[in-house]
């Protein structure tokens, strides 16, 4: 039974992808609990599970076998078209590349705006909504410019403010500082713990870079498609 202060459950979650005639066991057994409004940071080599782990929790992948509950939703047991209901609805994605969020020859504005356009808000909700993200990601200032005109580190923070245009109750975010510097990176993460306080946000960032210990709130380290250790973090 989750509790009310659980967001996410996995269980034994097993993964196995199929690769021409190779069985590739990405997960294997994989236990993971994570508090409502949590920031966690999970780390591993390269095919610890890291990704798999991120993809399940989206309801992008199912797993093979075990369980993966989210704010009280057994996703193995969601059908395709309710899978892709959560995904709208709970989920918001942060990608290594903006890019991937980001519309380049719409203003900062119009892609925050847009994810609200698609779900059916009004034009006054979306302006609200949109103008709070950008005040608390430092860029309503530059709300009038192109995605292009933006620095790396400006066009990630842009991207945050998309992936919570939709009100999710998790972040779930992929290598957000891989491509950008340490000031940068630090100034993106400080941006994340900021969020995760004011919206009680549960947010999970997968990440090669060790630094992250001194934002979250707890570090789980994935080893062989199993969790390894966790250490925390607590400040209050």
């Amino acid at each position: 039974m989750v509790s009310n202060g659980t967001m996410i459950l996995c269980d034994n979650l097993v993964k196995i992808y199929q690769v021409q005639d190779l069985e590739v066991v990405a997960l294997q057994g994989l236990d993971l609990l994570i508090d409502r409004g949590e920031f966690v940071g999970i780390i591993g080599p390269s095919g610890s599970g890291k990704s798999s782990l991120l993809n399940i929790l989206g309801g992008l992948d199912r797993q093979t076998a075990g369980k993966a509950v989210v704010d009280g939703q057994d996703l193995l047991k969601l059908s395709s078209a309710a899978l892709t209901k959560y995904r709208r609805d709970k989920v918001g994605f942060l990608w290594q590349q903006p890019s991937r969020n980001l519309i380049p020859y719409l203003s900062v504005m119009d892609n925050v705006e847009l994810p609200m356009l698609l779900a059916g808000k009004g034009v006054g909700e979306r302006q609200e909504w949109a103008r709070e993200l950008l005040e608390n990601v430092s860029l309503w200032e530059r709300r009038d410019h192109a995605v292009h005109q933006l620095s790396g580190g400006e066009q990630q923070r842009t991207a945050i403010a998309v992936a919570l245009a939709n009100k999710p109750v998790i972040l779930l975010a992929d290598e957000p500082t891989g491509e950008v510097d340490t000031a940068t990176a630090q100034q993106i993460l400080s941006t994340l713990r900021y969020l995760n306080e004011t919206y009680d946000l549960t947010l999970i960032v997968v990440t090669h870079d060790v630094r992250i210990s001194d934002q979250v709130d707890r570090v789980v380290s994935i080893r062989d498609g199993r969790t390894s250790s966790e250490r925390f973090r607590r400040v209050h």
